[in-house]
């Protein structure tokens, strides 16, 4: 059984043969002489962060159309950076998922019964794909990874207190958010810059991880004193938005946040706590939820509408977009119509009920049904088990080496639960506001997986787990 599981989850895969014998290796590193004679490309890692720092500070603000332009940009900088790159390429286990991912999406668009718009959705799959392999390179630095998040973290900090502040002031209602017969129909629903609450709540999901994560890494008092700040102001914008599916997400991200940070100090804890804290914890956070879904009807109110079924104008909408996807589904189940939204709209409306236009499936996993048939969904899935069985094998080593740089590691792992549960019942995350965090997560946890062979790498862990032991 164990030995089935490594296989699925590559742990044991050792990709250094392959690197002696690919022919599209060997591309890696032709214009390394011409690198080492470019000042400009000495700062190559420090320029692929401030490219990234450029996505993230624009995302919230500006067009869909310019953040495309900014990822085209990176594009062609990645393509510069690894043909001039001096080092051994980094291949990892959840790259080679990301490869397979992007083949299926490529077959995907040679089988679309809607080739050009297919085509398009390709080309913009492809270069989020191009931006998490330029991630997962540069971000090995613990410097830059630190500053990008950084970055990241001040703009959510600013995007989130503009959201507190819709909330104090009130805020005109872009859209019909709230079921026009519940007595929340007139309540406010934030939005920010981003122009949609769901929206604006999948994008603190990742903010609110890793805020968490500052606390815990940032050492100076006033730096924790921003990461606290962050946490709170992110929090509470998020309730702010009403979003259900977010909600949801969060308990997701804090269930999966706090088994592993008790996993990193499970060892240093009295044998006591290592056997109740996790209960009382989990305990004590249930009662609080429960007390404020009692006690505050407009909690109370938003979270029985979860249960309300077809009573429910949001739900009863998702539902018959459901019903039409399904229908696309079973007519297109191998290979999809093709990925993006274009392709989607293009086809949708053979099947749809004429009062329930919509422009994603909502939902992510239904969505990469629609888009890449179970091939793709496979894939999708199969890469999440393998990020996060990657990740939790390397704060292993973290932990092991006292090293606080897998805290980000925690903190990233809990956004992609939060990411994905979300996903569930949304696809706002298909959004490049919300897309670019999803592959920047997975990118933080493929930059730290352990850069020699897994044969290796698992004696080091043995030997020092040993040493540890007999300490």
């Amino acid at each position: 059984m164990k030995s089935a599981w490594t296989k699925i989850v590559l742990s044991d895969l050792s990709l250094y043969q392959w690197h002696s014998t690919s022919y599209l290796y060997r591309f890696i590193g032709w214009f390394s002489s011409w690198r080492q004679g470019s000042w400009l490309l000495q700062w190559g890692e420090a320029l692929g962060a401030a490219l990234l720092s450029v996505l993230f500070v624009l995302a919230p603000f500006v067009s869909t159309s310019l953040l495309g332009l900014l990822l085209v940009a990176l594009a062609g900088y990645w393509i510069i950076f690894t043909i001039s790159e001096e080092q051994q390429l980094e291949v990892t286990p959840i790259h080679l998922v990301v490869l397979v991912y992007w083949c299926i999406a490529t077959v995907a668009t040679a089988f679309s019964p809607v080739k050009a718009e297919a085509l398009s959705g390709w080309m913009i799959l492809t270069l989020y794909l191009v931006m998490f392999a330029l991630a997962a390179r540069v971000l090995r630095s613990p410097r830059i990874c630190n500053g990008v998040i950084t970055v990241f973290l001040l703009v959510a900090l600013w995007v989130s207190t503009y959201g507190v502040r819709q909330q104090v002031f009130g805020v005109a209602q872009l859209a019909t958010w709230n079921d026009p017969n519940s007595p929340l129909a007139q309540d406010t629903r934030v939005y920010s810059y981003l122009g949609n609450p769901n929206l604006l709540g999948g994008y603190l999901l990742p903010a609110i991880a890793l805020s968490i994560g500052a606390v815990l890494i940032w050492r100076g008092w006033l730096q924790k004193i921003l990461a606290f700040m962050m946490v709170g102001v992110n929090s509470a914008c998020l309730y702010f938005t009403d979003s259900r599916g977010a909600w949801l997400a969060m308990l997701a991200l804090m269930t999966v946040l706090l088994l592993l940070l008790y996993y990193w100090w499970r060892d240093y804890l009295p044998r006591f706590w290592q056997v109740w804290l996790l209960p009382l914890v989990f305990g004590t956070l249930a009662g609080l939820i429960i007390a404020a879904i009692v006690l505050v009807e407009p909690l109370r109110l938003r979270f029985l509408s979860i249960f309300a079924g077809r009573e429910d104008s949001s739900n009863n909408f998702r539902i018959n977009v459901w019903e039409a996807v399904f229908k696309m589904i079973r007519d297109y189940p191998l290979t999809g119509i093709g990925p993006g939204h274009e392709a989607f709209n293009k086809v949708y409306p053979r099947y749809m009920n004429s009062r329930y236009p919509a422009l994603s499936a909502y939902s992510v996993f239904l969505e990469h049904l629609v888009e890449m048939g179970y091939l793709g969904l496979i894939c999708f899935i199969w890469l999440i088990v393998v990020t996060i069985d990657s990740g939790i094998r390397q704060i292993e080593r973290f932990k092991l080496s006292s090293n606080r740089q897998g805290l980000w590691l925690i903190s990233a792992i809990a956004a992609i639960a939060g990411l994905s549960v979300h996903g569930l019942v949304d696809t706002v995350w298909y959004r490049p506001q919300i897309s670019t965090l999803w592959w920047l997560m997975l990118a933080i946890v493929a930059s730290q997986i352990r850069r020699f062979p897994v044969k290796q790498a698992n004696t080091e862990f043995s030997q020092a787990k040993l040493s540890q032991e007999q300490f």
